[in-house]
């Protein structure tokens, strides 16, 4: 016990380091225990923890052995030798997990994390997309369903869709299902988008002039982000930087000093050295970077966090180890579909 005592001590010194200005200190010593108790049973069970930039912060610095993006987070799970792979993450990105370690068992703490976008269309959306224009490659961002995965050529996350896009030297491309993504891919790569299941008229305007079709899903986070917000803030501090994430509005982006995925915006914040800064993006990773970038000053415009990415906690990981749940499992027809738009993602970084 007295073991057990001065390593829950240790851990809550930890992240005291870090989390003393955004955890309140009772909170923090109850997180320290559980954290602890995960740690050792994660050695017990043979396991590794993957954590999103957007877990909240008592989460984040205790226990994962790897953070970051999606993309970093796939490459992790491709390349670990470990039994059992936690995911703190939605239910798509241990989907992913899955995807790329059949053999292996994957769990994510909470059985309804779920994703707005990955919602928004299913695998008969997309086969009756490509129905409807033959031929055209299909790029899927990786915030789908496994069961979308497999009917699309590759998969891209934020940080690489560009890339992706270009890879494939297509006149025409379907990039799904993030409609604000597709749109301001489709202006970096100066392609002309339509979003056909929205809106036929525009279809009809442009007379098969188009190079880029979109979808209509959102991110029921980022489109919450308006020019306005922008504008107000920096009415009230001219000399704040604001980074917002590609899938907020093309307005939004434009009106934003920097764009980029979530370990970009991170990294940005990093190696560079601005008055103060805004991210527009989930709010836990704000948190996230006050806790590791103490010296940065961050403002906040935080109206709402992911509600299924909070539905990850310490309290559900450490239930998920013990009770080896909730178990994620991708029929392997499917699987191997996928697997090949997934390894294509990560082949092209």
């Amino acid at each position: 016990m007295a073991i057990q005592a001065a390593n829950e001590r240790e851990m809550y010194e930890k992240m005291k380091a870090l989390l003393q200005d955004v955890v309140p200190d009772v909170e923090l010593r109850i997180k320290a225990e559980i954290a602890y108790a995960i740690n050792r049973l994660k050695e017990e069970k043979n396991a590794v923890i993957l954590g999103h930039n957007y877990m909240e912060p008592a989460l984040f610095h205790s226990i994962p052995d790897f953070v970051g993006d999606s993309l970093a987070l796939s490459r992790q799970a491709a390349q670990t030798d470990k039994d059992i792979i936690v995911f703190c993450g939605v239910e798509f990105m241990a989907e992913t997990a899955k995807i790329l370690n059949p053999e292996k068992t994957v769990l994510i703490p909470s059985d309804h994390a779920g994703c707005s976008l990955a919602a928004s269309i299913t695998a008969e959306d997309v086969r009756n997309l490509k129905a409807r224009f033959p031929g055209v490659p299909v790029v899927t961002y990786v915030n789908t369903y496994a069961e979308v995965k497999a009917e699309c050529d590759v998969c891209c996350t934020s940080s690489n869709a560009v890339k992706v896009v270009e890879s494939l030297d297509a006149d025409t491309v379907i990039f799904i299902p993030d409609e604000y993504l597709a749109r301001n891919v489709a202006r970096e790569t100066g392609k002309r988008i339509i979003i056909p299941t929205r809106s036929n008229i525009e279809l009809e305007e442009l007379n098969g002039h188009y190079d880029f079709i979109g979808w209509h899903g959102r991110c029921e986070v980022h489109e919450k982000f308006t020019v306005e917000d922008i504008q107000a803030v920096r009415a009230q501090f001219p000399d704040v930087t604001i980074l917002a994430h590609p899938e907020c509005s093309p307005e939004v982006v434009a009106a934003a000093d920097f764009s980029g995925s979530t370990t970009a915006m991170i990294r940005y914040v990093e190696e560079t050295d601005a008055p103060r800064y805004l991210l527009l993006t989930e709010c836990a990773m704000g948190d996230n970077i006050v806790a590791a970038n103490p010296h940065k000053e961050m403002l906040r415009l935080c109206s709402v966090r992911c509600p299924h990415m909070n539905q990850i906690t310490l309290e559900d990981t450490l239930d998920a180890l013990r009770y080896n749940q909730y178990e994620v499992d991708v029929p392997e027809e499917i699987r191997v579909r996928a697997a090949r738009s997934v390894e294509r993602m990560i082949a092209i970084g």
